[in-house]
């Protein structure tokens, strides 16, 4: 693999562990003791994450292309 498509890979690889915690969060107590429109925001981020992974996931598939 090259050096710049190891980079997606690792990005990909962190930003997943990142949406992952975010979810996990929305579990913990603390989470609703959050203001609503934090919530919100925390959402639509945890959203947005998860549209970014997907987008580096396909880059990373079209590296065997």
């Amino acid at each position: 693999m090259k050096p710049h498509q190891q980079r997606v890979v690792d990005e990909k690889q962190a930003l997943d562990g990142n949406i992952d915690k975010l979810y996990a969060f929305f579990s913990n107590p603390i989470y609703s003791d959050v203001p609503a429109a934090e919530q919100v925001r925390l959402v639509r981020q945890y959203s947005a994450m998860r549209q970014y992974s997907s987008i580096l996931g396909e880059r990373i598939e079209a590296f065997t292309d």
